[in-house]
């Protein structure tokens, strides 16, 4: 049985999830005038996405064994198909603002689900190399980033940004068509007929599985604590506009952080998981210090780049980790794994961001910010400890 066509799938997944992630934001300022929302409204719908995506994370780890892996990614595609094809419907119809948010509501549904069931399906495809492939996989969030913010300001540009309407739809028929594959393709089971999934009392109980926790929190504030400033510092550093910094920041980021991912999916068998790792994290800890400490625009900006190559690997290697280690932990593990790494991606900005108090003083957040990949290096070190103890104890 070939699994290339699931892999595929799994492929487009990531490109949905980042389809509804960043298609929104594109459009804050036009819903403002269209629809006469304050913008403080409208940036609250970002922060419901993602809380939306956090009780997703939550939750799945109670019903997606009870439904099923096949019922539950066809689900998710469908509610991200139709949260982004109601998007442009929804406000013409009922109160604008109330039919963004439901439209939000349902795609980040979608996107939530995808985030814990994509990962799954792909590291239970029969593969040579589980970690190329989990990285590979999770390049394809980089690469849908940089194509929805490229394709669509190129939409705008050829056709106007007042057709946004069509481009919701057209970035819908994606999930809808991966939902129709997802219903064709095989998919294999993460835990064996024959063998019993870990109960969560049971995860709860593993100092492993605490420890990869802790590197999934760091992992996810590692790339968004620098990240979310990504813009700020190509639009200092290059001495370009704001706008210009809020299209070339990001992209570039992603760009970087998806070029590592690809790296060690193509390198992987020849690559130390756990040393690759270890090195990222340091790379990460002087990029930080880079940005923090010297006060250059230039190197501030070499510093971003810097940021996005070094966390590349440690939301996906740390996702291997874990199915290495913890074999049978099945959804709930990976569920879980997916709610500590967002908990981290809000919790790395919400630290900058409460240190430095504003953008003039960003260095001052990012330095607290080292805390993160400083957590990865004592988590990996702790990981390795814990690992071969429990190796002793069999």
């Amino acid at each position: 049985m070939s699994f290339k066509r699931t892999i595929t799938s799994c492929f487009v997944g990531y490109i949905v999830q980042a389809i509804v992630n960043n298609f929104l934001p594109l459009l804050f300022i036009t819903l403002q005038g269209q629809y006469n929302i304050p913008l403080s409204r409208i940036t609250l719908l970002i922060t419901v996405n993602f809380g939306v995506q956090l009780t997703v994370d939550m939750l799945s780890a109670f019903f997606v064994d009870k439904i099923g892996y096949r019922p539950s990614i066809v689900a998710a595609h469908v509610f991200s198909a139709a949260g982004l094809l109601l998007l442009p419907i929804l406000p013409e119809l009922i109160d604008p603002y109330a039919g963004i948010m439901t439209a939000v509501c349902l795609y980040a549904v979608g996107g939530g689900l995808i985030e814990v069931l994509i990962s799954p399906i792909m590291e239970a495809c029969p593969t040579d190399n589980k970690e190329k492939a989990m990285s590979l996989l999770h390049s394809f969030y980089c690469w849908g980033q940089v194509g929805v913010v490229l394709l669509s300001t190129l939409f705008f540009a050829c056709f106007g940004i007042d057709n946004w309407k069509l481009l919701s739809c057209l970035w819908a028929v994606i999930p809808a068509v991966n939902a129709y594959i997802f219903t064709q393709v095989p998919i294999a089971p993460l835990v064996e007929t024959d063998q019993q999934g870990i109960a969560l009392s049971q995860l709860f109980r593993s100092r492993l599985f605490w420890v990869l926790m802790l590197m999934m929190i760091c992992s996810g504030a590692c790339e968004l604590a620098v990240s979310q400033w990504a813009s700020v510092f190509a639009e200092k550093g290059l001495g370009i506009t704001k706008a210009a910094g809020d299209l070339a920041g990001p992209m570039a980021f992603a760009v970087l952080m998806g070029s590592a991912r690809a790296f060690y999916g193509k390198k992987g068998d020849r690559i130390d998981l756990d040393r690759f790792m270890t090195a990222s994290a340091a790379l990460c800890v002087l990029s930080y210090l880079m940005i923090s400490l010297i006060p250059n625009e230039i190197v501030n900006l070499i510093g971003c780049g810097l940021c996005g190559l070094s966390v590349g690997i440690m939301w996906p290697g740390t996702f291997s980790k874990a199915a290495a280690s913890l074999r049978a932990g099945g959804t709930a593990l990976f569920s879980l794994l997916a709610l500590a790494g967002d908990i981290g991606c809000s919790g790395g900005p919400t630290l900058v961001g409460l240190v430095s108090g504003s953008s003039d003083r960003l260095g001052s957040g990012i330095l607290a910010a080292t805390v993160f990949p400083a957590g990865i290096l004592i988590c990996s070190a702790g990981f390795l400890l814990t690992s071969r103890r429990s190796a002793a104890a069999k």
